[in-house]
């Protein structure tokens, strides 16, 4: 009897508790010991990551290079053919110089067929198909107004 009521007396609900209390706190201790050993760790592997001028320099010039191989007139007139697409309708007149003038890129866009690959001038003649069918449609849509 007196040997089960000594268990009883050990495994108290007091004694749990204070048991787990003291496994969290060293739960807690381990894991705060890992998050600052890997921050310490990772601002030295920053420290020698640092880059020097040689390479600064280097970077800068692949940035320039590539901000200098985008075609800027290319990207300029497909947005002002864009804004152009949501304007008023137009007359006949401003219909035909806008037809030449995406023949006239079209022409210019395939001068550069050596730098572009035919999946690319495929893509160009798609686009160029679709706008013009959307300015058709659009065309068609809006009623001819009388002068």
């Amino acid at each position: 009897m007196e040997i089960q009521q000594s268990w009883r007396v050990r495994l108290s609900f007091k004694n749990a508790t204070i048991f787990l209390t003291i496994l969290n706190v060293i739960t807690a201790l381990f894991l705060l010991h890992g998050f600052l050993s890997s921050a310490s760790s990772r601002n030295s592997r920053l420290s020698s990551n640092q880059f020097n001028s040689v390479q600064l320099s280097y970077i800068k010039e692949s940035e320039e290079i590539r901000l200098a191989m985008r075609p800027w007139a290319l990207i300029k007139r497909v947005r002002e053919i864009e804004q152009e697409a949501y304007a008023e309708p137009e007359t006949e007149q401003q219909k035909d110089t806008k037809q030449t003038a995406a023949v006239g890129l079209s022409k210019s866009l395939k001068s550069f067929r050596s730098i572009n690959d035919a999946s690319s001038l495929k893509a160009l003649e798609e686009w160029r198909s679709r706008k013009m069918e959307r300015a058709r449609l659009r065309a068609m849509s809006f009623p001819k107004r009388v002068l």
